[in-house]
């Protein structure tokens, strides 16, 4: 095999390679920016979700009482 082909082959390779683990870190870090995000969400979604259950459990004792 000729020099030249190998040096070409093993930098396509180490470009391939390396612009692969460049955009998984990229993506790995945007993932936990969403994941943040989705979890501020749906603290905010059990938050209301508390508060709808009390105001029902209100308007059910007040049903009662009438």
């Amino acid at each position: 095999m000729d020099v030249g082909i190998i040096i070409t082959v093993i930098g396509s390779v180490a470009a391939i390679v390396g612009s692969n683990i460049a955009l998984i870190g990229w993506l790995r870090a945007d993932m936990k920016s969403f994941e943040s995000e989705v979890r501020g969400w749906k603290e905010e979604m059990q938050k209301e979700s508390k508060d709808f259950h009390g105001r029902l459990c209100a308007i059910e004792e007040r049903n009662k009482k009438s």
